[in-house]
């Protein structure tokens, strides 16, 4: 464990200058993911009223001793949003958990302690979730770091590798300068996105589902709760929403517009290409328990001779209806006992 450090250790850690003069305490640490997703570029020291900026490439060393600088030309710290900070922007918020398909609230972050070319680096290794971390936190200070290390131990880790996390971030302009990708939501089972959809705020909702593949969110919006459905499709910009409903089979598609305000609603099918909206304008006619609401305008439909050849013709013409598709239609063309 010598090569680690925690969050909760690192925030309050003396920081040195060339003589082993103290210049302040660390108050947060930070990345810039358009720069590195993980090495920690930024220490933010609180010297007085005023806090200094700290280059990783100014460190000399970093251990539960302190920090010490090899470099001691600081600049005041300016907020910077390209900037992700782990005591601001990362402990005590929620953060979902691609791999374990869940919501989570972060409680301590793990750091791997690196060397490069003769000096500390620090690199985010996992957020931690479990009693281990809300223990950490609760004696932090009362108790030398290395006793509460050793303290520790007895507790079963829980943690979330970095790489499997994936950060919330309502403001769309924030989310591009941190460069949040959203390709582990992407890569679930549509059930699964959808169970942690209902478990996070309006706002939370709204950003992913403003930045997810159209596709995948018109498949996740369908294993939504009916209620949740309408509320996040009347959170998204009418573009967006027009371009899931387009995603949607027709008779879904159609019984989520009719839990929109009508003038929502309209709204998103006037930004629908002209087949769409004729198909959802003839369905959001009928009730939506009637036979007319239930039906589904997309259908493969075959002539009462046809072969099993002439189905699997059907079936690799319409590739794109295939995953919806589970039956196929005959018609009779003339009136015959066939028909019966």
């Amino acid at each position: 464990m010598d090569n680690l450090l925690f969050l909760t250790e690192l925030v309050g850690l003396k920081v040195y200058d060339l003589k082993g003069r103290g210049l302040g305490a660390v108050r947060d640490a930070a990345i810039v993911p358009l720069v590195d997703p993980v090495r920690v570029d930024r220490f933010l020291v609180g010297a007085g009223s005023t806090w200094l900026s700290v280059r990783h490439d100014q460190v000399r060393t970093i251990s539960l001793d302190g920090i010490h600088l090899k470099d001691e030309q600081l600049t005041p710290y300016h907020s910077d949003e390209y900037m992700l900070r782990m005591v601001r922007d990362l402990l005590d918020q929620q953060i979902i958990d691609a791999q374990g398909r869940k919501v989570v609230r972060v409680n301590d972050v793990t750091f791997e302690v690196r060397e490069a070319a003769g000096s500390s680096v620090l690199w985010v290794l996992e957020v931690d979730i479990g009693v281990r971390s809300i223990f950490r936190r609760l004696v932090q200070g009362a108790l030398p770091k290395k006793w509460i290390r050793r303290a520790q131990v007895s507790i079963p880790p829980n943690s979330i590798r970095w790489e499997f996390c994936n950060i919330l971030e309502p403001d769309p302009q924030r989310r591009l300068r941190l460069n949040i990708s959203n390709k582990l939501l992407e890569q679930m089972h549509p059930a699964d996105l959808a169970d942690i959809v209902e478990d996070l705020s309006p706002d939370d909702r709204e950003a992913i589902f403003e930045t997810i593949d159209s596709e995948v969110a018109a498949d996740a919006l369908s294993e939504v709760e009916p209620g949740i459905q309408a509320s996040i499709l009347e959170s998204l910009e009418t573009e967006k929403a027009a371009e899931i409903i387009e995603e949607m089979a027709p008779d879904e598609a159609a019984d989520v517009l009719a839990e929109l305000e009508e003038e929502t609603s309209h709204e998103i099918l006037q930004e629908l290409d002209v087949e769409p909206k004729a198909d959802l304008s003839e369905l959001l006619e009928f009730e939506e328990d009637s036979a007319g609401g239930l039906m589904n305008t997309e259908y493969v439909a075959l002539h009462d001779l046809a072969t099993v050849a002439d189905a699997i013709a059907a079936l690799r013409g319409n590739e794109e209806m295939l995953e919806s598709l589970n039956a196929l239609f005959l018609i009779c063309l003339l009136y015959t006992s066939r028909c019966v």
